[in-house]
């Protein structure tokens, strides 16, 4: 079969590639276009590491075909701190919360909170928690995500941040 010429629109930017029409999107974006944020945990769609939102619908680059974000907006990790100088509050939270640990999942726990977010700005424990269900880590337990994506939805509660050098939670 022939490569097919498409179009991708990631993080603003637009890339024209050749392609084989049977490789996935996580593929193109790190071994084409050296996007190497997006990570390959499970490649069967059960982690979330994967995580880019493609028109606004997080999706598992895994087991999204490239062809499919033909001319689609696609975002990834790259382009949520796009100027390349200053983090994103939710990326700040992650590391003021000791929310990353090995950091394999933070990218997909990323896109998926700040999908989230702009769905639902005030969300509580519960939305976050279902809106990361998507999303597999083994290092944290999860409290110091939710604490992040929390303290990045409605600021800082009574209480300062976690130190974020300690080991991970059970």
């Amino acid at each position: 079969m022939a490569k097919q010429t498409i179009e991708l629109i990631v993080n603003g930017d637009r890339y024209e590639v050749a392609i084989d029409p049977w490789r996935t999107l996580v593929e193109v974006l790190r071994e084409d276009l050296g996007l190497m944020g997006t990570k390959i945990g499970c490649n069967q769609g059960d982690c979330g590491a994967c995580t880019v939102v493609i028109d606004g619908t997080t999706v598992c680059s895994c087991l999204t075909l490239a062809v499919e974000a033909d001319g689609r907006e696609t975002s990834t990790i790259e382009g949520v701190a796009p100027s390349g100088t200053e983090l994103d509050p939710l990326q700040q939270a992650f590391i003021d919360h000791g929310a990353v640990q090995c950091g394999f999942c933070t990218a997909g726990m990323i896109l998926s909170a700040r999908q989230l977010l702009t769905l639902e700005p005030a969300a509580d424990e519960a939305q976050i928690r279902r809106g990361l269900s998507g999303n597999l880590c083994r290092c944290t337990g999860y409290d110091k995500i939710v604490t992040a994506i929390s303290h990045a939805a409605h600021g800082p509660k009574d209480s300062e941040p976690e130190a974020s050098g300690e080991g991970g939670e059970s």
